[in-house]
């Protein structure tokens, strides 16, 4: 039951939400249906639900991962919303918060699904429900970006489906696109149907997390969006776009299809993190710049799961590391963004002075993001780096240090103008408060702590999800 509740409950509260008028009320169901989801998916953790509707929604220890991060983003952007929505009026409404819970909805249903015609269908309604947030402005820039986001990603989607239609021709034997079925039956797939199904699923949901050169979405997106929706989609929807790529990743590994995955998985890495440090370097949009961000972590996901091996392990800690990491960037910069008034680097220069915590947050996450000792990133980043010069690649392991230098050069110069240049246009906004700073601190020690140490039960479930995945625990 408690898994139905990860669904009902927030569906439940988005109706309520659209049906008050009071923004007291909606903000009420905003948090109560996040704290409500944090606790029941914190219960999971300890004793883990029982499968529902014949194992089409179930949780295994990758969807638990991913659901994690899901939960802890939403809970945090829920507190910033409430401050953010107060600076907001009278755009913020009935239908920001309502399409809030509803993707908390359908991502939720995305990490529980066990069949993949439902985690389909629950990444579809993802693109629904985040398109008016996106649109949330109103201007002409914001409409591009919408249809560009809306545009590309129906077609990422669409080729994911078309995949789908291809596993379940593939499939002889067992329940039709249940997870657990076909990794069982996975010998016994027609192995053309199964590599075809492959390479459409890889790009539609590449599409959807963002890989070069199926990226073009991101910089106008995240760009444009309110920076806790770009928080939302950077950390969460391309988590579980992720997963989508790795439930058809465990089925091609069951399969014996190693060989025909593997470089393809490599060529996508290794190109996102090369268009990444491409764009990176001269970038003066912040926002932007953390866009580019998004499409080197992409990349690090997708070439460590094609590294194998140990790559696989350091790929599930990086799901929860980048997650927690991007909705750390995105809501610092947003604060930042609402105190100078522009994304734009020129003009917030001296944000160290003007909003010193916010400054300090933004100089712990870039060290955070670019994979810099004690934080997270740097532990999963150096195990997929690890694994490229262990199992045999010492060329790729060489060329992602440089592009990985190249990246942190590209991020730090633009980082460091903002916090320590000369101050440039007068803020147009006091400095964030309680509620807007309260999720950036929560997200900044959780990503410390997971540099330094992590929890039994974690590490169990890294390890399980590495070894479904084909990996093994370094």
């Amino acid at each position: 039951m408690r898994l139905l509740a990860l669904l009902v409950i927030p569906l439940v509260a988005a109706v309520a939400a659209y049906l008050h008028h009071g923004a007291g009320f909606r903000n009420a169901w905003l948090l109560a249906a996040a704290a409500a989801h944090l606790t029941l998916v914190g219960s999971l953790w300890v004793v883990p639900g029982p499968p529902v509707f014949g194992d089409w929604l179930a949780l295994d220890a990758l969807g638990l991962i991913i659901l994690t991060v899901v939960t802890i983003l939403f809970a945090v952007v829920a507190l910033y919303a409430v401050g953010y929505l107060r600076t907001e009026a009278p755009r913020g409404g009935r239908a920001f918060v309502t399409c809030l819970l509803a993707f908390l909805t359908f991502t939720s249903l995305v990490t529980l699904s066990h069949h993949l015609a439902l985690l389909w269908v629950g990444m579809e309604a993802t693109t629904l429900t985040l398109a008016p947030l996106v649109f949330h402005r109103h201007d002409r820039r914001s409409l591009e970006a919408v249809w560009k986001y809306l545009v590309l990603s129906s077609v990422g989607i669409a080729l994911a489906l078309l995949g789908t239609f291809f596993l379940a021709a593939a499939q002889v034997d067992g329940r039709p696109l249940l997870i657990g079925d076909l990794v069982m039956s996975a010998g016994t797939m027609q192995p053309s149907l199964l590599r075809a199904a492959f390479v459409f699923l890889l790009v539609g949901f590449g599409t959807k997390m963002g890989l070069a050169p199926l990226h073009a979405w991101k910089p106008d997106t995240y760009g444009e969006a309110p920076s806790l929706v770009s928080a939302l989609m950077a950390g969460a929807l391309t988590s579980c776009a992720f997963l989508g790529l790795a439930r058809i990743a465990q089925v091609m590994s069951a399969a014996g299809q190693a060989a025909f995955m593997q470089p393809l998985l490599l060529a996508f890495g290794l190109f996102s993190l090369v268009v990444a440090a491409a764009f990176m370097i001269g970038q003066t949009d912040l926002k932007r710049l953390l866009a580019y961000s998004s499409v080197e972590h992409m990349g690090l996901l997708v070439l460590g799961l094609g590294l194998g091996g140990s790559g696989t392990y350091g790929t599930v800690l990086h799901v929860l590391n980048n997650g927690l990491t991007k909705g750390l960037m995105f809501l610092t910069v947003g604060n930042v963004v609402l105190v100078t008034g522009t994304a734009h680097v020129p003009s917030m220069r001296g944000v160290l002075r003007r909003a010193p915590l916010s400054g300090a947050l933004l100089l712990a996450g870039l060290f955070a993001v670019t994979g810099s000792p004690p934080f997270g990133p740097f532990v999963s980043e150096f195990t997929i780096l690890g694994a490229a010069i262990g199992q045999g690649h010492p060329w790729l392991g060489a060329v992602l240090v440089v592009l990985l230098a190249v990246i942190f050069i590209g991020m730090a110069r633009p980082i460091l103008d903002v916090l320590y240049g000369e101050p440039g246009a007068v803020g147009s906004g006091p400095p964030a408060g309680g509620l807007r700073l309260a999720g950036p601190l929560v997200l900044v020690l959780l990503v410390l702590v997971l540099g330094v140490y992590l929890p039994s039960h974690l590490r169990v479930a890294l390890a399980r999800a590495a070894v479904s995945l084909g990996g093994v625990v370094p």
